[in-house]
C-alpha cells in the first residue's frame, strides 16, 4: 500500500445530509494523526494522513461508517445521482397527487377513497422514501442518527398512524370524510395521514433534487474552465509537423499554434506575432500582444498569427491545472462559520428526537388525545430537518469561489472570508501592482533647435540592440528609426552606435562627460532633474559630440489603479503604498491615484517589519504585491493578494491570487469574498431562525405534519437558490 503524508482527496458516496458529512469527518479525525474535511455538497473530502496510514485505510474507514470512498483517479466512474433522483421525484409526485387531492377536497372523496389513497401512498412512502430509509437503517447499526432518521421516522410514523386508523380506529368504514386543514384539531376522531406521509417525501425528494441540480450547475463553470484544454499540439520534430496527444508534450517540445487554435500548454513564445485572447484566464476580453520570448498560458486562443511556442510546463504543472487545484482546495475547506454549523448539527439530530418523544408524552399526558400528541410529534420531527443548516455554507462557498476562477480570481480556502471582513487597510506594492511594471517613454526634449522626433529616433537606433528595460521603452516609442552599423553597451551607463556614419550616445550624464567628455548644457541638465523629480529615469542623447537631447522614461501607472484605489476607499479601507523607489517617485504615483500614505525606499525585510508594525498598532491588513520581495509581507499579512503576474514565491504565499494583473481585479476579489461571506451569514440566519421558530410551533401542536414538511424543503431551496445568486456577481 501506498502511504501519503499530502493532503489527499477521496469522492464520497452515500451522503444525505450535513450531518452524514459531519459524521465522517468525526471517524476520519479518529484516527491517529489524520486531519480530515469533508464536504457536503462537493460530495469530497480532504484528508491528510501521517506516513504510517495507508490511502486505504482512509477508505475503509469511510465504508465501515456505512458510506463509500475512492479516489477521484481509481477509474470509478460516478453515476449521474440526477437521474434517478428525477425519477424517483416524478413517480411519486404523480402517486401523491391524487393522495393529496382526495384528503383535501372532500367533494372527491367517493366511497371506500381512503383504500385507495392507502394503495397510492404505499409506494410513494416505501419506494419514494427509501433513500431516506436506508440511510436511517445504515445510521441506526452504527449507532448514530441524521437528519434522514427525523425524516425517515417522520413518514414512517404517519403511515403507520394512518393504517392503524384505517383498520382500528374506524377511519375505514365506507363513506367516511376528511377535509384539509391548515391546522390540527385536537379532539376529532382518528383520520388518515397519507396526505402527509407522501407529500412530505414528495417536498423532500423535490428539495434534494434541487440540491444536487445545484451542485452540479455550480460546478459545471470550474469544470468547464478545466476542461478548455486543446487535446492535441502540431509539435516540429525536425522540422516536421507531428499531432500528438497535449498529454504527450514534454518541457522543451517546439509546437506550432495557428490562428484560431488553443494553446496546448504554457510555455515561451520561439517565433511569430500574434495576439492572444486570455479572456479564460483572466476575464479580460481585449486580446494581448505577444511576440518572441513572450510567455503564453495553455487554453488560451491564439487569434492572430502563427506562433511556435516552447513549452516550459506540461501536465499538472500548468497554470490551468494550478487553478483547479486551487479552487477545489477552496471548496472543500470550511470557513469559521461552517465550524459552527458543523458542531449545531452534529447535537441538533438526538435532540430533536428527544423534543419529538418529549412533545408526544406531554401532548398524553395534558390531553389524552392520541392523535393531537401524534400529529404534534411527527411535525416536531418533519419541521426541525436542518438541510438547510448544512448547505448554507458549502453552497454559498461552491458557487462564490467558482465564479471567482471564471473572473480570474483564485480564492485559496474558505478562511479568506473572515480575512476580507476584518481589514481595514491595504497596503500596495508599486511596481507591477500599481504601475504596469514596464517602462514607457514620457517626455523627449531636443535642444539646440534640434527635432524631438530626431532625438527619439538616433537614441532608438542606438538602443535597438539592447534588451534593456530603458532601451525597449525608447524603441517602442519610436515609430521610425534607421539600422545602425555598430553597437556597444557599457553596463549601467550607456549605449554607442553607429548610426548614418555619425557616432551616437546614450546614457547617464556623468558618462558622457566622463568617458566622452561631452560638455552637458544648462538646459540639458534642468530637463534631468525635472524628469527625476517627476519620478522618471532620464538619459542624454548625443551626437557629433555635443549632448542634443533628453529622453524620460518611467514606469507607467495602470489605467485601472486609480479607479481600484477609489473602490478600495468606498470599502472604508485605507491605503497605503510599499516601495523600494525613491520618496520623490513614490509620492508622484501616490498623488496620481489617490492612495492616502506613502512608504518608500524600504527593503523586503522592511516590508515585512512594516506589516507587523501595522498589525500591533491594531490593523488588520491586506498586503498586495508581485514579487518575489513581497513574499514575506505576503505571508505575514492578514490577508496577502498577489498579482498573477508575479514571481511563484509571492502566488505560494498569498491568500488570493489574481489571474488578471490589475488593481481592479483585487478590488474585486476583497468585494467578491465579503459578497460570499454575506450570502454565508444570511443563509445561516435563515437557518437558524427558521428551526428557532417553527420547532416550538409543532411542538405547540400549530403545524400541519404536510406543511410542515413543505416549509422545511423550501428553506433548503431557499439557501440554494440565495447562494447561485453569486454566479451574477460582476
Amino acid at each position: 500500500m501506498t502511504t501519503t503524508t499530502a493532503p489527499v482527496e477521496l469522492t464520497i458516496q452515500g451522503m444525505t445530509c450535513a450531518s452524514c458529512a459531519n459524521r465522517i469527518e468525526r471517524k476520519l479525525n479518529k484516527l491517529p494523526g489524520v486531519t480530515a474535511s469533508v464536504n457536503y455538497a462537493t460530495e469530497s473530502a480532504t484528508v491528510t494522513l501521517p506516513a504510517d496510514l495507508a490511502v486505504d485505510d482512509a477508505i475503509r474507514t469511510v465504508e465501515a461508517a456505512g458510506y463509500g470512498a475512492h479516489l477521484p483517479e481509481s477509474g470509478s466512474e460516478d453515476t449521474d445521482e440526477l437521474v434517478p433522483l428525477r425519477r424517483r421525484l416524478i413517480v411519486s409526485t404523480v402517486l401523491a397527487v391524487p393522495v393529496v387531492a382526495l384528503s383535501m377536497v372532500p367533494a372527491l372523496q367517493f366511497p371506500g377513497w381512503q383504500w385507495a389513497v392507502l394503495l397510492l401512498a404505499m409506494p410513494v412512502v416505501v419506494w419514494g422514501a427509501w433513500p431516506f430509509h436506508r440511510a436511517a437503517v445504515i445510521n441506526a447499526r452504527h449507532g448514530a442518527a441524521t437528519m434522514d432518521t427525523l425524516v425517515s421516522v417522520g413518514v414512517a410514523a404517519a403511515t403507520g398512524w394512518s393504517v392503524w386508523a384505517l383498520i382500528f380506529g374506524g377511519a375505514g368504514h365506507i363513506g367516511m370524510r376528511m377535509a384539509f386543514s391548515w391546522f390540527p384539531h385536537p379532539g376529532a376522531a382518528p383520520e388518515p395521514y397519507f396526505e402527509v406521509a407522501t407529500a412530505v417525501t414528495v417536498f423532500l425528494l423535490a428539495g434534494r433534487y434541487f440540491e444536487a441540480r445545484a451542485k452540479d450547475r455550480s460546478g459545471a463553470a470550474l469544470q468547464a474552465l478545466l476542461a478548455l484544454g486543446a487535446p492535441t499540439a502540431t509539435v516540429l520534430r525536425d522540422g516536421i509537423e507531428v499531432e500528438l496527444p497535449s498529454s504527450a508534450l514534454q518541457v522543451g517540445d517546439r509546437f506550432v499554434v495557428r490562428p484560431g487554435e488553443r494553446i496546448a500548454t504554457d510555455g515561451t513564445i520561439s517565433d511569430g506575432t500574434s495576439a492572444v485572447n486570455t479572456s479564460v484566464m483572466t476575464g479580460e476580453a481585449v486580446p494581448v500582444e505577444v511576440g518572441p520570448g513572450d510567455t503564453v498560458t495553455g487554453a488560451t486562443v491564439n487569434v492572430g498569427g502563427r506562433l511556435i511556442v516552447e513549452a516550459t510546463r506540461v501536465g499538472q504543472d500548468t497554470e490551468l491545472a494550478r487553478i483547479g487545484r486551487l479552487v477545489v482546495s477552496a471548496q472543500s475547506g470550511k470557513a469559521e462559520v461552517q465550524r459552527l454549523a458543523d458542531r449545531v448539527s452534529a447535537v441538533f439530530v438526538p435532540i430533536v428526537m428527544g423534543l419529538a418523544v418529549l412533545t408526544l408524552v406531554g401532548w398524553l399526558l395534558v390531553t389524552g388525545d392520541v392523535q393531537a400528541a401524534f400529529t404534534a410529534a411527527v411535525a416536531t420531527l418533519v419541521i426541525a430537518c436542518p438541510c438547510a443548516l448544512g448547505l448554507a455554507t458549502p453552497t454559498a462557498l461552491l458557487v462564490g469561489t467558482g465564479r471567482g476562477s471564471q473572473l480570474g480570481i483564485l480564492i485559496r480556502g474558505p478562511q479568506v472570508l473572515e480575512a476580507t471582513r476584518r481589514i481595514d487597510t491595504v497596503v500596495l506594492d508599486k511596481t507591477g501592482t500599481v504601475t504596469t511594471g514596464r517602462m514607457s517613454v514620457h517626455q523627449v526634449t531636443a535642444v539646440h533647435g534640434g527635432a524631438e522626433a530626431r532625438v527619439l529616433a538616433l537614441a532608438a537606433a542606438a538602443e535597438a540592440g539592447s534588451e534593456h528595460p530603458i532601451a525597449r521603452a525608447i524603441t517602442g516609442a519610436a515609430t521610425d528609426y534607421p539600422v545602425a552599423e555598430t553597437f556597444q553597451s557599457t553596463a549601467g551607463f550607456g549605449v554607442q552606435a553607429i548610426v548614418d556614419g555619425a557616432l551616437v550616445l546614450v546614457g547617464r550624464p556623468a558618462w558622457l562627460t566622463g568617458q566622452w567628455a561631452i560638455t552637458i548644457p544648462e538646459s540639458v541638465t534642468d530637463a534631468v532633474r525635472t524628469a527625476e523629480r517627476g519620478g522618471a529615469t532620464a538619459v542624454v542623447v548625443a551626437w557629433d559630440g555635443a549632448a542634443r537631447g533628453v529622453i524620460s522614461v518611467a514606469d507607467t501607472v495602470a489605467s485601472t489603479s486609480p479607479d481600484a484605489v477609489r473602490r478600495l476607499h468606498q470599502m472604508g479601507l485605507r491605503t497605503i503604498m510599499l516601495t523600494g523607489d525613491a520618496d520623490d517617485v513614490a509620492r508622484t504615483v501616490a498623488a496620481e491615484i489617490g492612495i492616502d500614505d506613502v512608504e518608500a525606499e524600504v527593503r523586503p525585510e522592511d516590508k515585512y517589519q512594516t506589516i507587523i508594525r501595522l498589525q500591533k498598532q491594531g490593523r488588520s491588513v491586506a498586503m498586495i504585491g508581485d514579487g518575489v520581495n513581497d513574499a514575506a509581507a505576503l505571508a505575514a499579512a492578514d490577508l496577502g493578494i498577489a498579482m498573477g503576474s508575479g514571481s511563484d514565491a509571492a502566488m505560494e504565499a498569498a491568500d488570493i491570487t489574481l489571474i488578471r494583473a490589475d488593481l481592479s481585479a483585487a478590488a474585486d476579489a476583497i468585494a467578491l469574498a465579503r459578497r460570499t461571506l454575506g450570502t454565508i451569514k444570511v443563509n445561516l440566519f435563515w437557518a437558524f431562525a427558521y428551526n428557532v421558530a417553527a420547532i416550538p410551533l409543532a411542538m405547540a401542536g400549530l403545524l400541519n405534519p404536510m406543511i410542515a414538511g413543505a416549509a422545511m424543503a423550501l428553506s433548503s431551496v431557499f439557501v440554494v437558490s440565495n447562494s447561485l445568486r453569486l454566479r451574477r456577481f460582476h
